[in-house]
């Protein structure tokens, strides 16, 4: 399958743009919507929200990924490939965690360029072609170059920020693996520990590990973001206490 990762939105025709290309260069594959709101030409947050989505698609899946405020500048392309899934998208970070996570990983640049190449939606004419080769089956080895390193590579251990505000109010952020009597602390608010928004009484904050394995702040029945003032790119302190 074809996984997209973006951060074009769903009101813009941009998404339905880029699944044209695919349905030309790849007809038949299943494409999946994974995300069209990660946090706006912010390829550090959505990093973290990609490594931590990845390990619930299959082996062989193809991850067109594009938060990219760099289109159109000389920043590279890429093609990563991590515990067998692929990943296609540009070399500003974005791939950089879950191809830093994985000892088995591969590089690739992407040197091919189109005969028509707009400059500011490479998503649709440069990822997306080669997101369909790869998802065909056939791996197109003429158009790229491989290579020993990203050019730009985020750190690969947690990040204690909020990375990313669900519909809901929630607020993710890039922590994992805490335990359950851990502090938890943001904008000036200590959060108690719950497993589910039912364990606790309506309207009130909590943290929970959520399906993804990352550290949520939430409010049940209501919003984290707007009651405690929560926003993309907010730290979040987490004391361990064994």
């Amino acid at each position: 399958m074809i996984v997209l990762f973006t951060d074009f939105g769903v009101r813009d025709p941009y998404i339905g743009q880029v699944k044209a290309r695919l349905a030309e260069h790849a007809p038949g594959q299943q494409v999946v919507d994974l995300l069209h709101e990660a946090p706006d030409f912010n390829p550090h947050a959505g990093a973290h929200l990609l490594a931590a989505f990845a390990p619930g698609f299959p082996p062989g899946s193809v991850f067109l990924a594009v938060v990219d405020p760099g289109v159109g500048t000389p920043r590279s392309a890429v093609v990563v490939l991590a515990r067998g899934r692929w990943f296609v998208g540009p070399d500003n970070g974005l791939l950089s965690i879950v191809a830093a996570r994985h000892s088995d990983t591969r590089l690739w640049r992407i040197h091919w360029q189109p005969e028509t190449l707009s400059a500011t939606f490479h998503g649709r004419d440069l990822f997306a072609p080669i997101a369909a080769d790869i998802a065909r089956g056939e791996f197109p080895v003429a158009k790229l170059t491989q290579t020993d390193k990203l050019d730009v590579e985020f750190d690969a251990g947690d990040l204690a920020r909020v990375i990313y505000i669900d519909h809901y109010g929630n607020a993710w952020t890039g922590i994992r693996g805490v335990p359950k009597n851990a502090r938890v602390s943001a904008a000036d608010v200590s959060f108690r520990h719950s497993d589910s928004f039912g364990f606790i009484g309506k309207g009130e904050g909590f943290w929970f590990l959520n399906s993804v394995g990352l550290l949520e702040l939430a409010v049940n029945r209501g919003s984290a973001a707007t009651a405690f003032g929560l926003t993309v790119g907010d730290p979040v302190r987490v004391q361990r206490l064994n």
